[in-house]
């Protein structure tokens, strides 16, 4: 066990901003799953609630900017061949 108070605080710090960064991107990915698995007359609105998600984890930085597009890029491909 650690000795220093500063790497214990640390240490506790990293155990809680882990947990936060686990639930939200689990959020991100079952956002992403529930909108591929969309009809075609509600893709839209569930574009934008899963592109809304895609953007507040970047945000937070859970997920790089760049990864945050090219996610959004994908999405906005499949919501354009949905028949």
């Amino acid at each position: 066990m650690a000795k220093h108070l500063s790497v214990r605080k640390r240490h506790r710090q990293s155990v809680v901003r882990r947990a936060r960064n686990r639930a939200e991107k689990s959020n991100l990915r079952n956002a992403v799953k529930n909108f591929l698995a969309t009809t075609a007359d509600k893709a839209p609105d569930a574009f934008r609630e899963t592109s809304s998600v895609v953007d507040k984890a970047a945000s937070k930085g859970v997920i790089h900017k760049n990864k945050a597009g090219r996610i959004k890029s994908r999405l906005s491909r499949n919501l354009k061949t949905k028949p």
